[in-house]
């Protein structure tokens, strides 16, 4: 038989390719992939649909500590939210996925491999890409895009051979990940209307205020108030308090890799605080220059992330300035959980750049004399002033 590898959630595109494949001739090997977003119990109830619609095996990949090290690392060291808002959640997590399967692919050399995507999202071309580069001689299979196939023409194709299970529609779509868990419903297809308050996955448990100290050693998170652990633990346990306060929610308006704008809901508490807690440790403990830099480079690194660009060699290259940049980046956050946000209260670093001993900002000079301070100035606008002189 052809061996054939699908990308397997457990949701109807991916039952339909399942159950069609098989049919069609296909040995057909279903492969799930763990970011963050399933439980024992969630896996289980995959696996043993999984066998229903036919497969031959059924895998379940554990990729979270991957997923932190090779892309959520680098997504806190260079604080990236994509158009100032996203943290990447799904994009992301897409990516260790579709190399994460690959691999398995060729371990037990499948001729074929099958996703569920459309031909109107991102997900096709992280996936494809992903696919063709590391392994271009397994041919891709995608039944839903291929066919153009209505929601109602799958659900009706599993009925007819047998797999009538609850193929109806959830209102609203939540796609759950260590670095946070998008929500897409009918408002999000609109731009003028705001999810509900209900569409999202926690709610409003703590009402009063809560202080906790976020510990980072280079850049990493790797505690809270003290106690100390591996960064992907961390996240979760971040997570776990802050979204009591309902934390995190907000929608992101892009543009998709296809050429259309995209709307879609996501709570991220953790992924919104562990940024911006780390770049407020940044600015105390950063030049001005490797700031600046540092800023265009993460912005980079995002774009061609959430464009599935991840195995170009720029990746790599960037990943090393951002690596390089982080050797100071240790101290202590102190953040404010409130319901609905939080603050940052400040920092304390043995690296931080604000130090008395050079002066305080506006109150008092102890590095220089005021005939130093007026040639300083002289000097530094003397290119405006000769513009000026000349083009008067």
């Amino acid at each position: 038989m052809k061996k054939l590898v699908i990308a397997y959630s457990g949701g109807l595109d991916t039952s339909y390719c399942a159950v069609s494949l098989s049919k069609a001739g296909y040995d057909v090997h279903a492969v799930s992939v763990n970011t963050g977003g399933f439980t024992l119990e969630e896996i289980k109830t995959i696996e043993n649909n999984a066998y229903k619609m036919g497969v031959s095996t059924y895998k379940n990949i554990d990729a979270i500590a991957t997923y932190y090290n090779k892309v959520i690392k680098y997504l806190i060291f260079g604080n990236v939210l994509k158009n100032n808002t996203y943290p990447l959640s799904v994009s992301a997590e897409r990516i260790i996925q579709a190399i994460e399967i690959i691999e398995y692919a060729k371990s037990i050399n499948a001729q074929y491999i099958a996703h569920g995507s459309t031909g109107a999202g991102n997900d096709q071309v992280r996936f494809d890409m992903i696919f063709q580069t590391l392994a271009s001689e397994i041919e891709i299979i995608t039944p839903i895009r291929d066919g153009q196939l209505s929601r109602q023409e799958e659900i009706d194709y599993l009925k007819a051979n047998g797999i009538d299970m609850s193929w109806e529609k959830a209102k609203y779509s939540v796609n759950k990940g260590l670095w946070g868990t998008s929500v897409g419903g009918d408002e999000t297809l609109t731009s003028e209307k705001p999810l509900p308050n209900s569409a999202y996955p926690s709610q409003l448990e703590k009402e009063t205020n809560e202080t906790i100290t976020l510990n980072f050693n280079q850049g990493e998170l790797v505690g809270i108030n003290g106690n100390m652990g591996d960064s992907e633990q961390c996240i979760k346990a971040l997570n776990n308090i802050a979204t009591k306060f309902a934390i995190g929610r907000d929608i992101h308006v892009g543009d998709t890799i296809v050429g259309i704008k995209g709307r879609v809901g996501f709570e991220a508490a953790a992924a919104l605080i562990t940024i911006k807690a780390h770049h407020l440790l940044e600015k105390h403990t950063l030049t001005k220059w490797q700031l600046q830099h540092k800023e265009y480079l993460s912005s980079f690194y995002g774009m061609h992330l959430h464009e599935g660009q991840y195995l170009d060699p720029v990746m790599r290259d960037i990943e090393a300035f951002l690596d390089n940049s982080q050797s100071k980046v240790t101290g202590s956050v102190y953040v404010t959980l409130k319901p609905y946000h939080f603050s940052l209260d400040g920092i304390n670093s043995p690296n931080d750049l604000m130090s008395t001993k050079f002066g305080s900002y506006g109150e008092e000079n102890k590095g220089w004399t005021a005939e130093e301070a007026k040639g300083f100035i002289k000097i530094i606008g003397n290119q405006n002033r000769i513009y000026q002189h000349v083009n008067s």
